[in-house]
């Protein structure tokens, strides 16, 4: 039977009706095996968000520190991105693709503006995976060499090239074989590198702080090496910053912490301030040239770029720059991070150490079995958290760039308490 698409899109149901609608759509028709372990762990509905917070079925608010895994840098719904977006939607919504877009010409030239040294061409996609795709492919291009180099706990998308470059066995060993000449070295070790990167190397592609790998930060002076092994080897180095970039870690990219220009760097989650979705890479003019030079349709995509977004992402990086959120980050960052480490200091059986740059803190425990009674704790007490996807052994805390002073230490409450609560019902697992 074909049942008619309510025009209300919550409908008029109860909430409780409403949870469970929800919970059998996802058994039944999306991941059955993710609706039983979001229903085990009390995940409710969420039905509204704004700002910092956001809203379930029941009415209940929670402050989003997961933050979409980095998405809403600029929080949930910000008025001038949502104004930017209907504006446009009165316009046109999706190019026609035969035309000029201004809106694209608009935001390469600002991202041309904003990103460091003499990175200037970019390719707009819809996501960060397809972000990192374009970039692999743009470096094979522009080099003739087939090998990649990556790290060890890398998180660059789950499609099949950036899985290749990707550092979890878990998430590529079903996919097998995958791109091949994809060579891994540890995070971190610019020895390892030194020898993995030789004359058959396209591109070596890093994340200036690794997101899903449990917010490891490398030892100061790694990208500089990282920029001169490739410079020596005549291999590209990509920066992925798809969770670093835009502010998230203090800096307006996280290659700016050592002034490192990459040849190719990769943007997505939070370019669009949240309300659409956008991924981008931007490329120095001669490696563009050197791979598409001759042939400007090889990499295509027909969303990438669309008016939305790109009128999202304007607004977006206005936002950004007017509200002097990189300097948020830092200062509540700073805050975040020192409370977790009161936490730790109370708790040290429990929590092996807290480390972050900017509003990307992560929180390691010494059992990923913490984890399971933390994040629900957390979550009963109305804020909302993530695993790293590398690395379960580490909580992420990554809430918007517009946190306030007191949501940070409501949040740093909560945690201390959901802590506590896991040593009270586990003891000590390490």
């Amino acid at each position: 039977m074909i049942v008619p698409h309510d025009p209300d899109l919550y409908g008029a149901a109860t909430p409780a009706a409403l949870y469970e609608e929800t919970y059998e759509n996802y058994r039944a028709y999306l991941n059955p095996p993710l609706a039983r372990v979001m229903k085990l762990s009390g995940s409710p509905v969420e039905v509204r968000a704004e700002g910092s917070t956001i809203t379930d079925h029941n009415g209940k608010t929670y402050l989003d520190f997961a933050g979409g895994y980095g998405v809403f840098t600029l929080g949930h719904r910000h008025p001038r991105v949502v104004a930017a977006v209907r504006e446009q939607l009165d316009r046109i919504a999706l190019s026609g693709r035969t035309m000029f877009n201004p809106l694209m010409g608009r935001l390469a030239k600002r991202l041309a503006e904003l990103t460091p040294g003499d990175l200037a061409i970019s390719f707009f996609a819809n996501s960060g995976t397809e972000a990192v795709e374009g970039a692999l492919k743009l470096a094979r291009a522009a080099t003739k060499r087939a090998a990649i180099v990556a790290t060890d706990a890398a998180f660059h998308g789950k499609t099949l090239g950036a899985l290749s470059a990707s550092g979890r066995d878990a998430f590529r060993d079903p996919f097998l074989p995958l791109l091949a000449d994809v060579r891994r070295v540890p995070f971190g070790d610019a020895a390892a590198l030194r020898g993995a990167v030789d004359g058959d190397v396209a591109a070596v592609i890093v994340e200036p702080i690794q997101g899903e790998g449990g917010v490891n930060i490398p030892p100061d002076g790694y990208l500089r090496e990282v920029r001169a092994i490739c410079d020596t080897a005549g291999a590209l180095l990509i920066a992925d910053e798809v969770q670093t970039g835009l502010g998230r870690c203090g800096a307006l990219f996280a290659c700016d912490r050592e002034a490192v220009v990459p040849d190719v760097m990769t943007l997505a989650k939070g370019l669009s301030g949240g309300v659409i979705p956008i991924g981008a890479y931007v490329a120095r003019p001669a490696v563009w040239n050197a791979a598409y030079g001759k042939q400007p349709l090889l990499h295509t995509s027909t969303f990438g770029g669309n008016e939305l977004a790109c009128a999202a992402a304007l607004a977006a990086l206005d936002v950004l720059l007017d509200e002097d959120l990189v300097a948020n980050a830092r200062e509540r960052g700073a805050q975040l991070l020192a409370g977790a480490r009161l936490t730790m200091q109370r708790f040290p059986a429990v929590i092996a150490d807290a480390r972050g740059a900017g509003l990307l803190v992560g929180v390691e425990l010494r059992s990923e079995g913490y984890g399971g009674t933390i994040i629900p704790e957390l979550l009963k007490r109305g804020v909302t958290a993530a695993w790293t996807l590398n690395q379960q052994r580490v909580i992420r805390l990554e809430p918007p760039l517009i946190v306030t002073v007191e949501e940070v230490d409501t949040a740093l409450r909560a945690f201390d308490a959901a802590v506590a609560t896991a040593f009270e019902k586990l003891g000590t697992l390490a």
